[in-house]
């Protein structure tokens, strides 16, 4: 039985303690740094904090709706959800109280997913919730891998997983209940199914994953066009999405009749009370920064247009799942960082890359290790801040709590650019799949 070198042995060991420290960092930062900071910030402007759950709007909407047959989207239901959140209903003639209403703003499907929640008390949802994103979050490492067919040791898995459950975004989506997350564990799920062969199923899970339309349906777009390519063996994957897209919006509509209008001016009111936009807006401004989507997008369509036949065994196909992801992220309008983990397999894809050692041009290579550095930073920054606690004073507090987030705007530009390359430099695929493929193929 053949052993390790023991110099191999300890750096495996020493990148899983690393792995750890800079996740347990995160995790400290967003809970005795961020949040100490958070706490001045509003006692100084008198702002409401409550629970704080995104996941409570739609859970209070869903019981409402389900229990006693009120509209979730009326501006009575949005009121009770601001005592909750914020602790109180929000006053327009406080210039410091928050902008976000609050409202319910999801497809009215969403309450079909709560309904077992509904008569529960929300501290027990909450805790539950927060389990299964950080379940979610951990488990994501590895459907991604499989998305992607790459095989590494199960110390790297696990390595992978740590570092996942302590990625700046995903840790302040696990703490703020973002429903974003369980979009993302979703749609890892579906993206796992697919390379597996499982397409009725991963049609169910791509049409759970339309509770929050925005960050799915660039996606579902992309896997029907690429269904539409073998239609006989991947017509399992739109009949299952049908069919469960059927099932929600008719269940919606039996509950609340008449939602979709409603769902449409619930949005118009978010919009607008929000002023959402692009990360690519955000940082160009409003006429390039829209120039620019639509230039990702026609790069993105023409990158993933000739992998349209590959199978979902292939590596080849799960670089465009990746690209789509990444492309969503950059282009839907809204910047938060929690969206952020949708970038999570195009990061796996480059680092795939990195590692193989393939040849690649230095302006790649250069562009590869600032993206490198862009991505790590807030992992860097949250081990400075950990280990500098002791000596951070409110004062200081307040100057250097952003530091994690430095490098918010840049990480998704760097991401899709260079899974951009990636995907667009790789071996150009064949318009039909080789017969190995197409036997598996038909044997699906």
């Amino acid at each position: 039985m053949r052993t390790k070198p023991p110099l191999l042995v300890l750096a495996t060991i020493a990148g899983v303690v690393a792995a750890v420290l800079a996740s347990a960092s995160t995790w400290f930062y967003i809970n005795h740094i961020l949040r100490a900071q958070q706490l001045a910030d509003a006692a100084t402007h008198n702002r409401p904090r409550g629970n704080l759950s995104d996941l409570y709007p739609r859970w209070l909407g869903a019981r409402e709706l389900l229990l006693h047959r009120r509209n979730p989207y009326s501006a009575e239901i949005t009121r009770e959800i601001q005592q909750g959140y914020y602790g109180r209903p929000l006053d327009p003639s406080r210039p410091d109280d928050p902008k976000d209403q609050q409202g319910f703003a999801y497809p009215a499907y969403v309450v079909l997913l709560l309904a077992p929640t509904v008569s529960l008390p929300f501290d027990t949802v909450m805790a539950g919730f927060r389990w299964l994103l950080i379940a979610l979050a951990a488990a994501s490492a590895w459907l991604w891998l499989r998305v992607l067919r790459w095989n590494i040791s199960c110390i790297s898995k696990l390595t992978l997983a740590v570092l996942m459950a302590g990625w700046l975004p995903m840790v302040q989506g696990i703490k703020l209940q973002q429903l974003s997350l369980l979009v993302y564990g979703l749609l890892a799920v579906c993206g796992a199914c697919l390379a597996a062969g499982q397409f009725l199923l991963a049609g169910l899970f791509l049409a759970l994953a339309t509770i929050k339309p925005q960050l799915a349906w660039p996606l579902v777009l992309w896997l029907l066009v690429w269904a539409a390519g073998d239609w006989r063996s991947r017509r399992r994957l739109v009949v299952g999405f049908g069919l469960v897209m059927a099932l929600l919006l008719g269940g919606a509509e039996f509950v609340l009749p008449g939602w979709l209008r409603l769902f449409r001016a619930s949005l118009t009111q978010y919009h607008a009370y929000t002023q959402n936009q692009s990360v690519l807006v955000w940082l160009f401004g409003s006429i390039l920064g829209h120039i620019l989507e639509v230039v990702s997008l026609i790069a993105c369509a023409l990158c993933i247009w000739r992998v349209r036949a590959e199978s979902a065994a292939t590596g080849a196909f799960g670089r465009a799942f990746a690209l789509v992801l990444a492309l969503t992220v950059l282009i839907v309008p809204m910047f938060a960082p929690y969206n952020q983990v949708l970038l999570a397999p195009a990061i796996l894809v480059l680092l795939r890359s990195v590692v193989s050692g393939e040849s690649v041009l230095q302006v790649v290579r250069v562009a590869r290790m600032i993206g490198s550095i862009v991505v790590v930073w807030p992992w860097i920054a949250t081990l400075g801040l950990t280990a500098a606690y002791p000596w951070i004073t409110p004062g200081l507090r307040e100057r250097v709590w952003p530091m994690p987030f430095y490098s918010n705007f840049l990480v998704p530009v760097f991401i899709f650019g260079l899974a951009l390359l990636d995907t667009g430099l790789a071996p150009q695929p064949s318009i039909f799949p080789p017969p190995i493929l197409r036997e598996n193929a038909a044997a699906e």
